[in-house]
């Protein structure tokens, strides 16, 4: 992350004011807009929950879940997680 001087981007009332809270320190100012969750810009949230909504069905229609764990490759209790969810 580059630094950028207060004085060359801030209005000098606004400077003053800051000024008054922390002066001398870095400040970081944090983007405007909310943070994404998890997964959001790749992808993975998406395929997660598909693929748990899947077994959840496969699980409805009676496939045990030591059989779903073997498909999968998850152990038994991460499938009964998401089973029981």
């Amino acid at each position: 992350m580059k630094y950028k001087k207060a004085s060359d981007i801030l209005p000098d009332k606004l400077l003053r004011e800051v000024q008054k809270f922390v002066e001398g320190e870095t400040l970081y100012i944090p983007k405007s807009r909310g943070r994404k969750k998890w997964g959001e810009n790749s992808g993975g949230r998406r395929f997660y929950k598909e693929r748990n909504e899947e077994i959840r069905n496969k699980y409805f229609h009676k496939v045990s879940i030591e059989e779903l764990a073997e498909e999968y490759g998850l152990s038994y209790e991460t499938v009964r997680k998401i089973v029981y969810k």
